[in-house]
């Protein structure tokens, strides 16, 4: 799991070291230090780098778990407090008990779960392209708060002399 250089858990330098001491440094001993020592020492890292990633691993594995249950349990709770209130319609003591319960909104499946939505179809592939053709009657142009009817350019007078001889009164 950690052969590439960039997962090792030994640094470039420590590496380096082992190298030196596999080829140059093969037939040298000093007291209680050889290549073979650094390299059962270099074993042991990585037999405890991978039992790290391993146990980081199942405990992501047991967040998203947990984060199901809540889910569900949130679910099954927004349900029951929907049901305590209808059944205590009648009865103002329980009504008002319920009323000071405040629980959250569920999340929608589509969310992920560290509470970033997912995006949208268009936004994931980077243009409108592939977007889904939208629907129904396009958006009537309104015009802006304190626009005129002549906001265009055009005035009473322009369209006096624009009409002037085809029997249309300009109105303004």
């Amino acid at each position: 799991m950690f052969d590439s250089n960039d997962n090792d858990p030994i640094s470039p330098a420590l590496r380096a070291l082992l190298e030196l001491f596999t080829t140059e440094l093969a037939e040298v001993r000093f007291p209680d230090m050889s290549g073979e020592v650094l390299e059962d020492a270099a074993a042991q890292v990585r037999v405890k780098a991978e039992a790290v990633a391993k146990a980081q691993a199942a405990l992501e594995a047991a967040r998203q778990s947990l984060h199901e249950s809540q889910d569900a349990l949130l679910q099954k709770g927004q349900r029951a407090l929907a049901y305590a209130r209808v059944f205590s319609e009648e009865n103002p003591e329980l009504n008002t008990k319920l009323d000071s319960i405040h629980l959250p909104r569920p999340v929608r499946k589509g969310a992920k779960v560290e509470g970033v939505a997912a995006e949208p179809v268009a936004a994931q592939h980077g243009n409108e392209e592939n977007a889904p053709k939208r629907r129904g009657r396009p958006p009537k142009v309104r015009p802006s708060a304190g626009a005129s009817l002549f906001a265009e350019g055009a005035t009473a007078e322009a369209l006096a002399v624009a009409h002037e001889g085809n029997g249309v009164l300009p109105t303004a």
